[in-house]
């Protein structure tokens, strides 16, 4: 008789793959994760655990399996892959090639890939019409969020069946239809971060005022409707109005600004960098503290949006 469980493979144990081994995990799946680097696959426990504790878990759930190569996978009735290793076209290419000789039809084969064109990782597949991107948004155990991205070629019902399950585990699928470089939220947050940016780099504010214009001004109604839904309860007559005006003046240079790349460039990457510096500058007390302030106000949003959905 055929096992009920459900069986999931995520290959790249960093903090993305660890975040969804936890997703699976927690939803009951049987999880399985593959990391080949040996000091990540022994720190894949507690970082699995600690995620699925966020997540409502009480321990008495069964841990995910660790695997140090793909081949140890039992690759028989898996539904899905998730692909979370590190952002390198070449090593993603490889890995998939690797992934369609073990992994049997019509099993969808996914990437977690923020930038790469589905089609593009995928490139010379056999099977690519089973490839799909599932872009999820750090911290992707608590961003209820998940992009479910097609290439020219994918299946669509491979997509419908992927969107299911990740309603089946408690994530809001979100299709993207074109393959298009950045998919749909990373546009829309890119656009915003580009003048977010130049407005700190100009002088015309501060990264405080920027931060609180944004999640005690507009940013405050965007758990209650997105950008275009708030646009019909208000008014698009009132918005077309101000975009006249507004438009000619908003920034649209082709690559990240200059005050940004500096930071880079001095190693000024935010709390994981070593300074501890970024717009803001930090100490690890202040970072202990923001972290789980952060995952709190997120889990709190996420009630809001599961209360909500339970009505409708």
């Amino acid at each position: 008789m055929m096992s009920t469980i459900k069986k999931a493979v995520v290959v790249g144990g960093g903090t993305m793959g660890c975040a969804v081994a936890a997703i699976f995990s927690v939803a009951g799946w049987d999880t399985h994760v593959v990391e080949t680097n040996e000091s990540a696959l022994l720190a894949l426990p507690g970082k699995i655990d600690e995620a699925s504790r966020a997540l409502g878990a009480d321990g008495s759930e069964s841990a995910p399996a660790v695997h140090g190569a793909l081949a140890d996978v039992d690759w028989i009735d898996v539904d899905i892959v998730v692909e979370c290793i590190f952002e390198e076209l070449a090593l993603k290419q490889a890995l998939f090639a690797e992934l369609e000789s073990l992994c049997p039809v019509p099993t969808p084969l996914t990437s977690n890939s923020s930038s790469f064109p589905i089609s593009q990782i995928g490139q010379g597949l056999a099977t690519l019409n089973r490839m799909l991107g599932l872009h999820f948004f750090m911290p992707a155990h608590l961003v209820p969020a998940v992009e479910v991205v097609s290439s020219e070629v994918s299946d669509e019902q491979t997509a419908l069946r992927v969107s299911d399950i990740m309603r089946s585990v408690g994530k809001k699928p979100i299709r993207v239809k074109r393959d298009v470089p950045g998919f749909l939220a990373n546009r829309i947050q890119h656009a915003l971060m580009r003048e977010a940016i130049a407005l700190v780099e100009e002088g015309f504010a501060s990264a405080e005022d920027v931060d609180a214009a944004v999640r005690y001004g507009f940013g405050f109604r965007y758990i209650a409707a997105g950008p275009l839904l708030q646009k019909d309860l208000a008014g698009i007559d009132i918005h077309c109005a101000a975009a006249q005006t507004m438009y000619p003046h908003l920034h649209s240079n082709t690559e990240a600004s200059a005050y940004m790349r500096q930071l880079v460039a001095n190693g000024d990457v935010g709390v994981k960098g070593t300074s501890l510096r970024g717009f803001y500058q930090w100490t690890p007390e202040q970072v202990a503290v923001e972290q789980k302030r952060y995952e709190t106000a997120l889990l709190k949003a996420a009630q809001i949006l599961a209360d909500e959905e339970g009505v409708n």
